[in-house]
């Protein structure tokens, strides 16, 4: 049996969440499942487990000091506007919610892509 790369049931829970919204897609990326809108990234159920949500990156530093979530590092350096979630921190509905909520409000604020 082949090894599943990211959690199935967060990207279910994920997709539930953003059932109402137009214009996402799913997409293999980073070694999970992303969920974009309009072709920008809003959240994704992430390989290395927990999620990986896309944020205005003036926000980053502030989500970073005053929740549990750490910057995403790309070879080692942290990037602006992307923030880990642990798993255990995306047990409940209302904690899921959240962040889907600020990956889904940064992703509708960027121009469509084709």
């Amino acid at each position: 049996m082949p090894a599943v790369a990211y959690d199935e049931e967060l990207a279910e829970r994920i997709r539930e969440l953003l059932g109402g919204e137009r214009g996402v897609t799913e997409q293999k990326m980073f070694g999970g499942l992303a969920f974009l809108i309009r072709g920008n990234m809003a959240i994704a159920a992430s390989g290395q487990g927990g999620a990986l949500v896309r944020v205005d990156p003036a926000d980053s530093d502030r989500l970073v000091a005053r929740t549990k979530a750490r910057p995403m590092e790309m070879r080692g350096r942290p990037m602006q506007g992307w923030v880990r979630v642990d798993p255990e921190d995306l047990r409940t509905t209302r904690q899921l919610a959240r962040w889907v909520e600020l990956g889904r409000t940064y992703a509708r604020s960027l121009p469509a892509k084709r």
